[in-house]
Formats: C-alpha cells, structure tokens, sequence
C-alpha cells in the first residue's frame, strides 16, 4: 500500500507541475502494479486456508446470518479483487497513453479509486463491516 501511496504523489505532482513521465515514474508504476499482484498472491493463499473460510463454505446456512463472516468470505474478498483489477487496468492504460499529462492522469485518477476500494475493505477495529480487533492475543 505504500508503493501505491508513493505512485498517487508521484502522479499528482507530476500531473499538477507537467513533468515528464520518465523511466523512474514508469519503473513506480510497473513495481506498484507488481507489488499488488504479490499481495493479491498472499492474500489468495490466506483466503484459502483460512478457516474461518473453510467453516463459511461447509457450514453456509448456519453462518449465513453472521455479517462478520460474510465480510471475510465475499465482501472483503471481492472488494479487494476488484481494487487490484483495477490497478492493474490502469497501470496498463497509463504504460499506452500519448502523452505525459495523460500518463500521470491516468494513474491519479485510477490508482486512487484503486486506494479507496483497498482502504474500504481493510477490516478496521473501528469498521461497521467487521467485528474484529487488529490485533488478536
């Protein structure tokens, strides 16, 4: 998440000043979309060996009414799918654009929906969506 902070800076200055999309900005925003794909990756394996996961798929009907399952098992799942889609979309759309301004654009506008979607679905202590501390003892 860092890595896409640091792009949506980079982006916005360079959108905002009209600076040259240089190698360094296209190296930024080919490792943020890289970085993603790495935690997508993680985040795959965890999700599938999960028991909270397991339990969700065997027993649906009994936790079905359980909204803090729910969320781990299909919203926070899917939201966060659809934020690396969408980084990934953009990062693509940003390599092909003409020109500079439209590259930097491309990577404000689309990396940071890519964010909120991400921050959205982070299971925060203090979220309506999920009932559950950070930090577990």
């Amino acid at each position: 998440m860092l890595s896409l902070l640091f792009s949506i800076g980079v982006a916005y200055d360079g959108y905002r000043n009209k600076k040259r999309f240089t190698k360094s900005a296209d190296t930024l925003r080919h490792w943020t979309a890289t970085i993603a794909h790495i935690q997508l990756i993680v985040g795959f394996i965890l999700y599938f060996k999960s028991p909270i996961i397991s339990f969700f798929y065997s027993n649906y009907e009994l936790v079905s009414e359980s909204w803090n399952t729910i969320f781990f098992a299909v919203v926070h799942f899917a939201i966060m799918l659809i934020g690396i889609v969408i980084l990934t979309i953009a990062s693509a759309m940003a390599k092909r654009k003409p020109s500079d301004e439209l590259k930097f654009k491309t990577m404000l506008v689309w990396y940071s929906v890519s964010l909120i979607l991400i921050v959205i679905a982070i299971p925060w202590p203090f979220s309506p969506l999920s009932e559950r501390p950070l930090i577990r003892y």
